[in-house]
């Protein structure tokens, strides 16, 4: 398993580059712009480890992030997307976005904070039970 980042939704991703690259000292490594969904993501890093990230995730329409909700995920790269959440969900760890895709999974800590996990290279081929699978609650 490898971290690679943490997300935090901003409302204003100008002031919030200024406060984390300005402020901060964190460098901007990429941006994905996803007008047809939108979103933007912007990911900075510290100079001296560039391998962990924080995501900026600015959406472009106002939402009430409501206690925490700006927080949003921690991401993890797993070798096999299905064996990890198979072990989860033998656990019972509920499995609030299977892997359908074979790509991406999210489930949630004790404390309720997601956690993303996603296939480390390109994504498996889909399989049940996970390709027809619900989303179950918020993640």
């Amino acid at each position: 398993m490898k971290y690679l980042h943490a997300m935090v939704r901003v409302r204003d991703l100008d002031a919030s580059m200024r406060f984390y690259c300005e402020g901060l000292g964190l460098r901007e490594t990429r941006r994905k712009d996803f007008p047809e969904h939108r979103f933007t993501l912007v990911y900075l890093a510290a100079p001296e480890s560039p391998e962990s990230e924080v995501e900026l995730t600015y959406n472009h329409d106002d939402e009430d992030y409501g206690s925490a909700r700006n927080f949003g995920h921690l991401a993890f790269e797993v070798e096999d997307i299905y064996a990890i959440c198979s072990h989860l969900a033998a656990m019972g760890v509920v499995i609030h976005r299977p892997p359908r895709d074979g790509h991406m999974a999210f489930v949630r800590s004790p404390d309720l904070i997601s956690i993303e996990l996603l296939q480390k290279g390109d994504p498996l081929p889909p399989a049940e039970p996970w390709r027809s699978m619900p989303n179950a609650g918020q993640w």
